[in-house]
């Protein structure tokens, strides 16, 4: 088990306006952005919490990133705090996103529009390879070992990127083969 964090959320204000940040500097994608926040800056969460708390996140249905601002907030403030987390999440990025839905529909049709987006799309693509290989270092801790979850990980990328299984199929197969494997190795070892 990993050594929980010992920093924590002030305020309910606090919750708010850091997942609020976190939502307006995510579009495309909030996982680089979250895990340097909860875990970097703020040190609400260690590494290891953080790859723990994403897996489930990722695991449940919806959005992982609302999964988790719903977690995070609830370890802190129960109900509330969960409630405040996902409003922040959700205030700011809705009224953008409702702006950005009125600009596109007047200029959507323009080249450079079409251009910029698709630049876009390759930056976050970085963005969240970056954000793998950071976390890549909480598997030294995981019960498995390195060896074991770099199978894992070859195995899950070959089986997106590659065959181009569905996800819901790695989840399922891969993800309990992992299961598995760790309960038995955490049996062994109590």
């Amino acid at each position: 088990m990993t050594q929980p964090s010992s920093a924590q959320p002030k305020s309910l204000g606090e919750l708010f306006t850091t997942f609020s940040r976190l939502a307006i500097q995510g579009f495309g994608g909030v996982l680089a952005f979250i895990e340097r926040e909860l875990v970097e800056r703020k040190k609400w969460m260690t590494r290891a919490e953080f790859v723990e708390e994403w897996a489930i996140a990722r695991t449940m249905p919806g959005p992982p990133a609302l999964n988790l601002c719903i977690m995070v907030g609830a370890r802190y403030f129960g109900w509330r705090g969960a409630l405040v987390s996902l409003a922040g999440m959700f205030m700011f990025p809705t009224m953008i996103i409702l702006a950005l839905a009125i600009a596109y529909a007047h200029f959507g049709n323009q080249p450079q529009v079409v251009d910029a987006l698709r630049g876009m799309g390759a930056v976050a693509a970085g963005m969240i390879g970056a954000t793998g290989l950071k976390l890549l270092s909480a598997l030294k801790t995981n019960p498995l070992g390195t060896k074991v979850c770099s199978v894992l990980v070859i195995l899950s990328f070959v089986g997106i990127a590659l065959v181009q299984w569905r996800l819901l199929y790695v989840l399922v197969i891969l993800g309990g083969i992992g299961y598995v494997l760790a309960f038995l190795k955490l049996k062994d070892q109590a």
